[in-house]
This record gives C-alpha cells, structure tokens and sequence, in this order.
C-alpha cells in the first residue's frame, strides 16, 4: 500500500493542467496514465485552436471556463513561451438563410462576456481574406492557435518542479471507498505487476475512459455516472501553405462546429472535424469522406484544388449528448454533487477543453483546497 495526496487520472492537457495547479498549492500530487505518453488520446486530436468563448450556453461552464481560460492561456503561453499566435477567425455565412445564424451568434457571444466581436460583410470578409466566398461574417480576433504539444510539455515541467510525478504505463483497474479515503489497484502494463494505492483525492480526467473509470469504483454510486457517447471528428489535409490568415468556420452544425478550416504554427492546412457517431473507439479515418469535406469546404473556398484532401488524422470526442440532443455542458462532478468525498469526475470534457484547461484547473482546486 502506498499513500498519495491526491491522484490524477489521465495525462491530457486538462489532467496536466489540474495537477499542475494541485501541486503548485502545495499538495502531493501523482498523474497516473494508461498510455506510455501524456497527451496521446484526445488532447493530440484536436484542431489547437484556442476558443473566444462564442458558441456555448450563457451561465454555462463551457462558456465561463472557455472565456477564462482563453485569458490565462494567452498569458501562460506568452510568458512560458509556448508557440501560439493570435490569429483570429471568420465564422462565415455562404447564403442568405444563413444571416440569422450570424446575428444570434453575436448575440449569444454578447450574453457570455466575448465584446469583441464584429459583423462584416461579405465584400469586407473577402477584403480581410481574397481567397473566401461568403455574403457576410462574423470575426473574432480573439481565437487563435497553440502547439498543444508543447503546451502540456511546459504543464508537465511545472508539475514536476513542483514536486509531482507522471506515471505512464498504469492502468487503474478498480478502487473501492474505505475509511475515508480512495483504494484504488493498479497495473503496471509493461510487467502486469499490480500495486495497490490509497488517496485522499482521486480526479478522474480520463476522457473517454471517464465513465468507465467511475463505474470501476465499488461504492460509488451508480445514477452518477453517465452514458458516454463517442462522436468521432475526421481530419484532412491540403497540400501547402494556407491561403488564409485566419481561421475560416462555417456556422455550427449539429454535434459540432462544422468542418473548418484551420493551419498549424507552420502554414500547415488542415479541415475538419466532421461528426461521425460510433460504438467503439476507432482512430482510423476513410478517405472516402473526402467527398463530403471537398463539398463543404468549396462553399468558402471555391479555389480548394481538385483532388487535394487526403486523410489526416482524427480525434473522438467524449459526449453527454447524442443526435439531435441539445449539446450537453462539462460535467465536473464533486462531492457535492454525488456525495462521495475526495473524488472528482470531469464528464463530456470536450471542446473547448483545451481552451479551458488552466480555467478547469483553478475551478477544480478552488472547490478540493
């Protein structure tokens, strides 16, 4: 039996991001993750676009954790020098029917703390970007992005200048509530040898795993862990440098934000995600969705050569709600929602996590402190 302070599980930028911030106050803080790297599931599959905030519910916490933490990811990133650039974005209408969909957006920004943002025309839309094709758009100079990689690099450096520690390679295969405190039995993948690990504070910030790892827990209460559904997010990539200088978004669609175009800190162009629901996890992308995403994106960017998209990679978002449903906010989860002390569950923790994890972070130890 070995004691830990608190136990994190699962190495992803918000995982990273909450130990982090758990060390930094003080406490003695082990990362526990299944996978032989941080950050390889669902935090290396994303677009790295750092969110304004502009899209979620009013009063919701991915819309103040999203506003919060895009303010102390741009300041963290300046200061530790992780690559990042303020690129902003167009959110583009490409027919007339769409227009309402641009006014609500700024709207329902408005409501959710995002001023800065302005609706153009469509002739003031191809003056910013020549290569687009719209009849109006909304920008947002706040969104940018971040080289994720180096991001959760400089979390982990902190967390370990700190005095906390990342175990890779263990996989928690069951725990059980016992005078206080978490016991939780885990597995070294490489050897198969199994320790047993007792914790004042467990964070279940596994992902797609999360709801698993809950229901693993004997004692836990059941009714307070959710059906997590898997909506897989397709990637595809262009030759060369983008023609852009911003990010270029359609309006949102059901599930997601529709397939958009976003580059890398080198130029690099890529599309996507798409929604595609599935039963099992499945990292696998068929080339014959490049249909689909050559119609979609020839309706901001007639000039998408013939042939160019081939498959790029794809990410699987963790979701609390299915097609058609209403999507469904994080779900951080404490004791006073479920009345099992000293465990913390991050449910549905999807876009924009990224953008939130240092926001995440300073929520979850401001409510464990």
């Amino acid at each position: 039996m070995t004691d830990i302070d608190c136990i994190v599980a699962g190495a992803g930028v918000v995982g990273l991001a909450i130990a982090r911030r758990l060390a930094l106050a003080g406490r003695q803080v082990m990362v526990v993750e299944s996978a032989d790297m941080f950050g390889s599931g669902t935090s290396s599959r994303s677009s790295e676009v750092i969110h304004a905030g502009i899209y979620y519910p009013a009063g919701s916490l991915k819309a103040e954790l999203c506003v919060a933490g895009r303010k102390a990811l741009y300041a963290y990133a300046a200061e530790r020098g992780v690559p990042h650039r303020r690129t902003g974005k167009l959110i583009v209408a490409t027919d007339e029917a769409q227009l309402p969909k641009l006014e609500a957006i700024m709207r329902h920004a408005a409501n959710c703390g995002v001023d800065d943002l302005s609706l153009i025309s469509g002739e003031e839309a191809v003056a910013l970007e020549p290569a687009l094709a719209c009849v109006a758009a909304v920008h947002s100079p706040s969104t940018g992005i971040v080289d994720s990689h180096v991001l959760m690099q400089s979390l982990l450096a902190d967390l370990e200048a700190a005095g906390g520690e990342l175990v890779l390679n263990t996989e928690i295969l069951s725990g059980r509530l016992t005078d206080g405190e978490i016991r939780l039995m885990t597995r070294d993948r490489a050897s198969g040898e199994t320790f047993e690990v007792s914790t004042a504070l467990l964070v279940n910030a596994t992902g797609l795993a999360a709801a698993q790892l809950a229901a693993r827990i004997d004692g836990f209460p059941g009714k307070h862990v959710p059906q997590l559904l898997y909506a897989k997010g397709n990637y595809f990539a262009a030759p060369g440098r983008s023609p852009f200088s911003r990010l270029i978004y359609p309006v949102p669609v059901d599930g997601g934000l529709g397939v958009h175009l976003t580059f890398d800190l080198a130029g690099q162009i890529r599309f996507g995600p798409d929604v595609e629901w599935i039963e099992r996890i499945d990292y696998g992308v068929d080339p014959a969705r490049s249909a689909d995403f050559d119609a979609e994106i020839r309706r901001y960017w007639p000039g998408l050569p013939a042939g160019g998209l081939t498959p790029a990679y794809c990410g699987i978002r963790p979701k609390l709600s299915g097609p058609g449903q209403p999507a469904a906010d994080f779900r951080i989860d404490m004791a006073a929602t479920h009345g099992v002390a000293g465990i913390v569950n991050l449910f549905g923790v999807e876009s924009p996590g990224l953008t939130a994890s240092l926001a995440i972070a300073e929520h979850v130890a401001a409510a464990v402190s």
